[in-house]
Order: structure tokens, then sequence, then C-alpha cells
């Protein structure tokens, strides 16, 4: 082994801690529950509406269903073959967005972005997913740079889908892949081929969609750097614009379909990281630029030109070529942010409707930011999405921020120049642990208590 390769070894035996993965802040088990109530919620979400309605806002619609459980998953889904399903869960969704349309008092929003996840939103029939996005867009305006995206299962998404999505505007879509290993996929039980993959590229293409998205998973049961190399050089071969390249969340007391499997069969530390690794250097090698955590873009796609520009946002969509104050998520499960404040809405479909057919947003919890908290999102956006941070030289959380990077820096993960915080391009490997030292919330409640998944 060579010292470059023990001394990683090393940092990833010393830094494979649980860690969150950032797409807010404060991050979900930090959220301060007794201080939130729908009201402080929809003052918030009207007042930024008010201050960015000129940008537009990004809309979030949760789609739950599959038909049948993907055992790595880590989404709130409901497994159902009965698509009967479809229409009442529809109709409660604009019955939502109606309540949000309530918030705004009357004024018509302006619409950036909107992103179907899941579950599986290629589950719907398209003329469901027609009906659905008609209502939403019936009462908003669109952005000339409208971004429209959506999930897609390639075992079951059709031409049909794809051509009534696109005559709607939508010229993005994201494909759930993980690995193409037939023993991967019978672990994960999600099985697509090579052939179903490429036929839908080949429609997307024909039809005019402009980026696609491969989903990647390292660290998946039973993977190996074989595996992991077929997969990288198979989807190579389909020229996606975007890769996003996920460490798998071990999380079984949260997800027990994820105990089909043991932790025997999963690769860990020095060997996961092997695997991630292998990935991106052949990523890498294609042309790709790595312009986040796990994400990579051809130099021509929107999302590297966000990077390069530092304009690249991250939110719980992952990274965005926009910021938008104001993101609104609809249906089960579903998180808003505005800015200012989060909400999470309730996990069972059950619970969603009875909210729903009562006149209730269906909100369950949420946070407001304080001065601190906005301060500190700051910062871990900046170092997530720039790979900097500028500290505020007169704040009191400087040194303490200074201190806990201190170790950090020695270890060669980051660079501390004056009140310039830098990740090294070692550090790009931990950029979750780097971001825990700004993480004023995680510093004051230290906890025993396995919240998140390992950071490698």
């Amino acid at each position: 082994m060579s010292t470059q390769d023990r001394t990683m070894a090393e940092l990833v035996q010393k830094y494979n801690i649980a860690a969150p993965r950032y797409t807010s802040y404060p991050t979900v088990p930090f959220w301060d529950e007794k201080t939130f109530s729908t009201d402080a919620w929809t003052d918030q979400v009207y007042c930024t509406f008010k201050q960015s309605k000129d940008r537009g806002l990004s809309l979030y619609i949760h789609l739950p269903f599959c038909e049948s459980l993907c055992t790595y998953c880590g989404c709130n889904t409901r497994i159902t073959k009965n698509h009967q399903v479809e229409l009442p869960y529809i109709a409660a969704l604009l019955k939502e967005w109606e309540m949000y349309l309530a918030v705004f008092k009357g004024e018509r929003p302006l619409v950036s972005e909107i992103h179907l996840g899941g579950g599986t939103p290629t589950f719907f029939q398209p003329e469901n997913l027609k009906l659905l996005i008609e209502g939403i867009l019936e009462h908003v305006d669109v952005t000339a740079d409208r971004s429209f995206s959506f999930e897609a299962h390639p075992a079951n998404t059709t031409t049909e889908h794809l051509q009534i999505l696109f005559d709607l505007g939508f010229r993005r879509l994201s494909l759930g892949i993980q690995d193409f290993d037939p023993l991967v996929q019978f672990m994960i039980n999600r099985q697509q081929t090579f052939e179903e993959v490429e036929a839908v590229m080949l429609n997307a293409r024909e039809i005019g969609f402009e980026s696609i998205n491969f989903d990647l998973i390292y660290g998946l049961p039973k993977q190996t750097q074989a595996s992991v190399q077929d997969t990288i050089e198979k989807s190579m071969l389909l020229k996606p614009d975007r890769i996003s390249f996920y460490s798998y969340a071990h999380v079984p007391w949260l997800k027990p379909g994820q105990r089909h499997y043991t932790e025997a069969d999963l690769p860990k530390g020095t060997a996961k990281l092997a695997l991630y690794n292998l990935g991106k250097k052949l990523i890498l090698a294609q042309g790709y630029a790595d312009i986040g955590m796990d994400h990579f873009a051809k130099k021509e796609d929107e999302l590297y030109l966000a990077f390069q520009e530092e304009r690249l946002h991250r939110n719980f969509m992952g990274y965005a070529d926009r910021f938008n104050p104001l993101l609104i998520g609809i249906g089960v499960s579903s998180i808003s942010d505005a800015w200012g404040g989060f909400a999470q809405n309730v996990k069972t479909v059950e619970e969603y409707h009875k909210l729903i057919a009562s006149g209730v947003l269906p909100v369950v919890k949420g946070h407001i930011l304080n001065a601190e908290d906005l301060v500190i999102r700051r910062y871990i956006l900046d170092m997530m999405c720039k790979g900097k941070v500028q500290l505020d030289p007169t704040s009191d959380l400087t040194a303490q921020i200074k201190e806990e990077l201190s170790t950090l820096a020695q270890d060669g993960l980051v660079s501390i120049e004056g009140d310039l915080i830098r990740c090294t391009a070692i550090g790009r490997s931990f950029l979750r642990n780097i971001c825990m030292a700004f993480d004023q919330r995680f510093l004051k409640l230290r906890t025993k208590m396995q919240l998140f998944s390992e950071a490698i």
C-alpha cells in the first residue's frame, strides 16, 4: 500500500462516522418543533413569497407509490399494484396546492422549477400525470428559463410518459439505475436491464429531452469493484448529461426493507471508498466534472455552468442550477423550505388524505430559523456548493468554528487562510464531516444516538 493510500485509509477509519447529508440546516433531527406552528410557517411562506416572487418558486411533488419495494431505498414509499390510488391522490395534491395558493393571498405565483419525486412518478398513468401538471399550471405563470424534471424507473417508463411530460414543459429526467450487476439488482430488488435503460434514453433524446441524469449508488450489497466498473462503463455508453453517484445509506432501524441483507454483504470503510474512487475516476476520465458531493456533469450542462459561475444551490432535491428562496413541497412526507423556515408533511397516505379532506394543511413538523441558523446555513451551503466559506470576522461563532476545523486542517481536509476556509482535494471525499464543524446545533447537542448514515 502506497503512502497516499495508507493516509487515505487512516482518514477513512477516523472520519467514517454518522453524518448528515446537509440538504438543509438545521438538519431534520435538530428542528425545534416546540416553537413551530402552522401559522408561523404560513407567515414565513408568504413573507418569502413576497420578497422573492420575481425570481419564481420551486415546487416539489412527492408521488410515493411503487409496485415493488427496492430494499436499498430510504424514501417514503407505499407499495401497491392497485392503480386506483392514482386519481384520489392527485385530487389531494391539487387541493393542497390550492391551500398554498390561498397563502399567497390571491397573487398569482411565478414557478421556476417543478420536480416529480417518489416513490416512482412513472407508477402513475401518463394521462394522470397530465391531469396533475395541468391542474398545477392552471393558476400559475412560469419563468422563461423554467426547469421541469422528474424521476423515472427505466423498467416502467413508456414513450407516452416521456411525450406527455415533454409536451407539458419537462426537459430533464433522472433515471434510477443504481447498478447493472444482476446479483446486486437481486439483492436490492431493483431489476432493469441495460437494454431497457437504453430504450428510454433513445426515446427521450428523440423526443427532445435536454438533460438526462443517471442515479448510481456505491456501497450496495454484493457490490464489487468489477460490478462498479461494469456499471460505469455501460452508463458511459449511453452518455447521460449528469451522474449522481451516491453513497448507500444503511439505516435498517429506519427502513426495515434493508434487513433483506446483512452488514456482512456490504462493502465497508476503505473497501467502500475504493468503489467511490474507482467510479469517480472512470466518470472524470470521460470528461465529466465533479461539481459537488456525489454529483458530476458534462461541461456543457447547466449544472456545471452553475457550478462554474458559483450559483449552484443545494436543497432537499439535491443540487440545483438556481437558487429559489421558496420551495413548496406537496404530497406525503414532502419538505418545504421558505429559507427562514422548514415544514414537513405527514408521512402516511391515510393521514394525508384525512387532513386534506378536512381542509387542513398536512404539515406535521417544522422549524423556524433564528439569526444564528441563517448564518450557519449560508456557511454550509457555501461549503457544499463552492468548496469555500468566508467567515464573518465580527461573529462570535468564528473562533469556535476555526477551533472545530483545526483537526481537519491538520489532516489536510481544509485550509484555513485567515477567515477563508477552503476544502482541499482530499477533503472533497469528507465534505459531510467538514460541514459538521459548522453545525452549531449538532455540536451543542452531541448525542450517541445513530441519527445519520456513515459519511463514507
